[in-house]
């Protein structure tokens, strides 16, 4: 019989349950798989959730931004200043378009891009600005927006971790994703709050841009097969520039409709985690737990811990100590500059995002966790 230091606890396990299973089989049945009524029910729900005029379900949050930086014109020659420290999808973005990623480095506190160091990455060829709202942590973005509005720049989200995150805008409180940029981009990947299996989603005030994304999204058929299957006469599309397949299904989108109702319940249980952890961790010497300004409400997509020097192991030997407990972590968020694919990418060194990549330690943290299996946890870091 197994104990319980023998169960294997997993890192992040979505919160699947029986009305997701319900809802994909309901799809089935219906006849209509890709992208058609759930989709578009889908982003009617997230355009309310967001308080945002135009949303737009894609098959990926990598998709979302790629289509972003298409519709502003980002191609050839041009740059985009992000951060290195991020999920190689946002370099990748840039890339994907033709143009040149230009890495600021992070606040060491927050791990999100520091506005101080973006006015000097500003050149001629500089066409947007991609902070990060890295796990879930939202940006600075007055201060970014600061700079980018002076230099007539606009400002792209990567959100991918944020959903339900806020910042505090004037006298209230906002969620990310209005958005307070020019664009937002989500992913719906397993590992985040809410999934739809995989897929993501672009915010916009601009009525344009959506347009443009929704040409984009389906190959630039000039007529959707929506439309196209409900006409009383015949009608052909037509393709009238270079297009992707880029398209949320409706069966991805069924289950995001009953994640994104879990959602009320499952970001104060993630704070309530988080809080917990916070606590535990100012006893544990030589851990720090993560840094949240006033400003921000984070969802806590991930848990961050900083090791620092005090503590009497290194943080890869950490994480080998919980792995033999049956407890899974993952190292702190990569940095595209240190992967062969971006070698010289990156002209000086990022010293706060190497720090963070090779010192901080993800725990798990899940809307499903159960105070007995975050005791576990805590009690491992203890030992």
């Amino acid at each position: 019989m197994r104990t319980r230091r023998d169960t294997p606890l997993g890192f992040q396990p979505p919160a699947i349950g029986d009305e997701e299973i319900a809802a994909v089989a309901e799809t089935l049945r219906s006849g209509w798989l890709t992208t058609g009524p759930r989709a578009a029910l889908l982003e009617e729900r997230l355009a309310v959730y967001l308080e945002v005029p135009h949303v737009l379900a894609v098959s990926s949050g990598t998709a979302a931004m790629h289509l972003a930086l298409l519709a502003l014109g980002v191609g050839p020659g041009d740059e985009v200043i992000t951060v290195s420290h991020s999920f190689i999808a946002t370099a990748n973005v840039v890339r994907y378009c033709g143009a040149t990623p230009v890495f600021v480095d992070i606040d060491p506190r927050t791990y999100n891009m520091d506005p101080a160091l973006i006015e000097a990455a500003i050149t001629p060829r500089t066409k947007a600005i991609m902070p990060v709202h890295q796990i879930g942590l939202p940006c600075d973005m007055p201060a970014i927006l600061a700079v980018a509005n002076a230099h007539g720049l606009p400002v792209v989200e990567d959100a991918a971790c944020a959903i339900g995150s806020q910042i505090h805008v004037g006298e209230q409180w906002e969620r990310v994703g209005r958005p307070h940029g020019t664009i937002a981009c989500f992913s719906f990947h397993p590992r985040k709050v809410i999934t739809t299996g995989d897929g993501g989603m672009i915010t916009t005030a601009d009525p344009e841009l959506d347009r443009k994304f929704r040409l984009l999204r389906q190959h630039s058929m000039s007529v959707p097969d929506t439309v196209r299957h409900g006409s009383r006469t015949v009608v052909f599309e037509e393709y009238p520039e270079l297009g992707f397949n880029y398209r949320m299904t409706d069966i991805q989108a069924a289950v995001g409709r009953v994640q994104l109702g879990r959602l009320p319940d499952l970001l104060p249980r993630r704070v309530e985690l988080a809080g917990n952890y916070t606590r535990a961790i100012r006893d544990v010497r030589g851990l720090e737990g993560p840094f949240v300004p006033e400003t921000m409400r984070p969802n806590y997509q991930s848990y961050a811990v900083r090791v620092t020097r005090e503590y009497r192991r290194t943080r890869d030997e950490l994480m080998q100590a919980l792995l033999d407990r049956n407890i899974s972590t993952r190292r702190g968020i990569m940095n595209a500059h240190q992967e062969a694919a971006y070698a010289g990418a990156a002209p000086q060194r990022l010293p706060h995002s190497e720090g963070a990549r090779d010192n901080v330690i993800l725990l798990p943290l899940y809307g499903g966790m159960t105070d007995a299996e975050q005791h576990r946890v805590i009690e491992a870091l203890a030992e």
